[in-house]
């Protein structure tokens, strides 16, 4: 059932993606091929997604709201250009494929997603059949997270923990920001879009939040456990980097463990939910099993 919801959901999301950046008929041209390289290069699609599985677990339609799960996409894909380039993780591949620098040169990429990230907000701002109270509250959520009290902050605390010994509460603040901000702004949006009520939207924040922290240990693990052809990216990032991980400072039996707590308590917070919600209750198996 979660294969082909998402597959449905991501046929939706490509397709859209695709007409929002014209190609090599835009000017300059190489600015828009290096933006569609990156966005166009598949991935799971997972914050548009749980944007829709979201508002479908309130009794909404996810699909109305594409354009605010594609700037979302959008916002993510450009955190990946910039986290790839030598200044920061210097990755020469994503997806399975060269990182962005790799093929239209730092100073390309870096523009590259600066547009993603500018022209995200264009298009979240055209979402329509819904009111501007509703669409400025979730929009200005959205930049919230993504930015220096989210993903910008935490991507910040990675880069100045690179090499040292952290503790345990700065690598909670670090992921929380850097990963769990986004996942956590995608739900909520797509409650909020879809007309939840309180008590429907407090549910899906803390499931957001443990959806979030599981994720994340997950992906430190597969750093250690996964392979290149699954993952799309060289594995041992992490220890090269000089990173502190939950595997690092713990174990990885103890992180598995950490992770399964977490998605347990995500499928906690939905027990008053019917199932209308079973996507997202299956999107946490998904994620304590996932190899890439």
């Amino acid at each position: 059932m979660l294969k082909q919801y998402m597959q449905e959901k991501c046929d939706v999301i490509d397709q859209f993606l695709d007409q929002l950046i014209p190609g090599s008929q835009g000017y300059p041209p190489v600015i828009f091929e290096a933006m569609r390289y990156s966005l166009l290069a598949g991935g799971k699609r997972l914050r548009p997604v749980l944007l829709m599985a979201a508002a479908d677990a309130v009794g909404g339609k996810g699909e109305r709201y594409t354009h605010v799960a594609c700037g979302l996409e959008m916002i993510h894909t450009y955190s990946l250009i910039h986290d790839d380039l030598p200044i920061m993780d210097n990755d020469d591949y994503r997806r399975g494929k060269l990182t962005n620098h790799k093929v239209y040169g730092n100073a390309v990429a870096l523009l590259a997603g600066d547009g993603l990230l500018t022209l995200a907000f264009e298009v979240m701002l055209k979402q329509p059949n819904i009111t501007a109270e509703v669409l400025l509250k979730v929009v200005h959520e959205i930049a919230v997270s993504a930015g220096v009290l989210g993903m910008v902050g935490g991507q910040t605390v990675d880069l100045l923990s690179e090499g040292k010994l952290i503790d345990i509460e700065t690598l909670r603040y670090m992921h929380k920001a850097k990963t769990g901000a986004l996942f956590k702004a995608s739900l909520r949006a797509g409650a909020m879009l879809a007309g939840a009520g309180e008590s429907q939207l407090q549910a899906l924040t803390t499931y957001a939040e443990q959806f979030g922290l599981a994720f994340q240990i997950t992906d430190d693990i597969l750093d250690v456990t996964g392979t290149q052809e699954k993952i799309g990216k060289p594995i041992g990032s992490d220890e090269k980097n000089h990173k502190a991980t939950y595997v690092s400072l713990y174990s990885l039996q103890e992180a598995q463990q950490m992770s399964n707590n977490a998605g347990q308590k995500a499928l906690e917070a939905l027990q008053d939910f019917g199932p209308e919600a079973e996507v997202l209750r299956a999107m946490v198996r998904y994620i304590l099993t996932r190899d890439n």
